[in-house]
């Protein structure tokens, strides 16, 4: 940051579907708090505004920021073009709207400088999520109006997928930057490898997570890895649906259910894993990824997500694979060839440390500096130069 960059005392609201300590929060809302940290270790004062739930009050302030929660997951979007129309929030220097399928309409609602902040785009997951009409009306919004609504703001992406994606939906690329996910640091735990063959899946239990897809791959391969468990750990509301088709499937003996855990625990599944599976049908970056790798656990990913295309290096830290079949034969593969998965986890621990906050917090801060004075940012990828 430079002084051209300054920000202290500038007032930064976020607009967010969710926060961390919502149970449905996951890696998205990671990102946000992160940079959001950010920018309070700037100077500046941050807000951010969502959706209320029972795990936290309505308003309080944590490590300097600021967190507001009004109505729900849908009344939220209402409640912020309201907050922000009749100044509940006070002064706000530069809005950051957090487009997580559909944005906060901010922009008719304020002349000041927007930010709209993207993890990926939900042209696959709206019919999977909202099936039928409100899925359709969902994916015109994202598709259609947004775009025009948001014409002359400045755009983040978290990874150059995302970036494509949305210059695909008319978005000026000349005002997307892209700002990675960083790695926290390790959280040491010593418990080493199971002995027997293992692999995980870890995060937000919903329909587009495809968790589905590990099971039927633990089923398919336990005959030939005897004692093959797989962990899968974090909560949602596919939760039920999820324990139903493991039990259904005859998998209650192979697959393990941990629930939403504590950061030990996770960690702890993080390192006994021999392999993390990733089947989601869409992801902006996949936060999981690197925290897996810390602990040398390389992971299996559809190269179609979109960000593991850049979170993971495809024979390198990992695996990236094309359909279901793929994605079972790599888990094989790799669960039988202890050689190659230590050699594919050293790469995915060196991978891990590529990507830091503290570069994607000083990024993120000359966005939203550059807003501030009006410029357009196209890219902050350290990759690119």
């Amino acid at each position: 940051m430079t002084d051209h960059d300054d920000i202290s005392g500038r007032h930064i609201a976020f607009f967010s579907w969710r926060d961390t300590r919502n149970p449905e929060g996951g890696g998205a809302e990671r990102y946000l708090e992160k940079m959001a940290a950010g920018l309070v270790e700037r100077g500046a004062r941050v807000t951010i505004f969502c959706a209320a739930h029972a795990a936290a009050p309505p308003e309080e302030t944590v490590d300097g920021i600021r967190f507001v929660r009004r109505g729900t997951k849908l009344t939220v979007y209402l409640e912020g073009v309201r907050a922000l129309l009749r100044r509940q929030l006070g002064t706000v220097d530069v809005v950051v709207d957090v487009q997580n399928g559909l944005p906060f309409f901010t922009r008719a609602a304020t002349r000041k400088p927007v930010v709209v902040l993207v993890h990926h785009v939900h042209r696959e997951q709206w019919p999977v999520v909202y099936p039928g009409a409100s899925g359709h009306v969902g994916w015109w919004i994202e598709r259609r109006l947004a775009p025009r609504l948001y014409r002359r703001c400045q755009y983040v992406a978290v990874s150059r997928a995302t970036r494509r994606e949305l210059v695909g939906l008319g978005v000026g690329r000349d005002r997307v930057a892209v700002v990675h996910n960083g790695t926290d640091p390790i959280v040491p735990v010593g418990v080493g490898k199971t002995a027997h063959p293992s692999f995980a899946v870890v995060g937000r239990l919903v329909p587009h997570k495809q968790v589905e897809h590990a099971i039927d791959a633990a089923i398919t391969l336990r005959d030939r890895h005897p004692g093959l468990r797989l962990h899968v750990v974090g909560s949602g509301w596919w939760d039920a649906q999820l324990r139903e088709y493991a039990e259904r499937a005859g998998a209650r003996d192979t697959v393990v259910f941990e629930g939403h855990v504590d950061e030990r625990r996770k960690h702890e599944v993080y390192e006994s894993a021999w392999l993390l599976a990733l089947p989601s049908l869409k992801e902006g970056w996949g936060l999981v990824i690197g925290e897996a790798g810390m602990h040398r656990t390389p992971t299996v990913a559809y190269a179609s997500a979109g960000g593991t295309q850049e979170s993971v290096s495809d024979g390198r830290s990992g695996r990236l694979v094309e359909d279901q079949a793929e994605f079972v034969d790599a888990l094989d593969r790799l669960l039988s060839d202890h050689d190659e998965r230590a050699r594919l986890g050293e790469g995915a621990q060196v991978m891990s440390h590529q990507f830091t906050w503290q570069h994607a917090q000083e990024s993120f801060a000359h966005v939203v500096a550059s807003a501030l004075r009006e410029e357009l940012v196209d890219s902050q990828d350290p990759d690119e130069g």
